[in-house]
This record gives C-alpha cells, sequence and structure tokens, in this order.
C-alpha cells in the first residue's frame, strides 16, 4: 500500500512539473511576442536595439537563462 501511495504521489508531481513548464514555456512565448511587436522608440525606452530585440524573439520558447528555471 504504501508503495502505491507514494507512486501516486510521484505521479501527481510530475503532472504539475509538466503543466508548470508547459505554462511558463507559453509565458515566454508570449512574452517573447509582444517584444517583437514593440516599435524602434519603445526599444529604445527599455535599452535594447531592434537587432536584440529580433533575436530575443526569434528564440525558441525552452532557450532561456538558467535562473528562471527555478
Amino acid at each position: 500500500m504504501s508503495a502505491t501511495i507514494t507512486a501516486s504521489r510521484m505521479s501527481r508531481a510530475r503532472r504539475g512539473t509538466i503543466l508548470d513548464l508547459v505554462t511558463h514555456a507559453l509565458t515566454v512565448r508570449r512574452q517573447r511576442q509582444s517584444l517583437s511587436r514593440l516599435d524602434a522608440h519603445t526599444l529604445r525606452d527599455i535599452g535594447l536595439s531592434e537587432a536584440a530585440a529580433r533575436r530575443e524573439a526569434n528564440r525558441p520558447i525552452w532557450d532561456v537563462p538558467v535562473h528562471w528555471k527555478r
């Protein structure tokens, strides 16, 4: 019985983790899409060049700094 309870808890933990990863990936995607729609003036205001914003917007959703994954 103990093994069943442990397996069940592990299964729930994995689902939460997977859901968290998907949610995070979609959030990153949405933020990068928003970044790609900013005009040159707004990008200058936040200290980004158009080239840097384009590079960031084109990165894959799983390509994020390590500290974002904690």
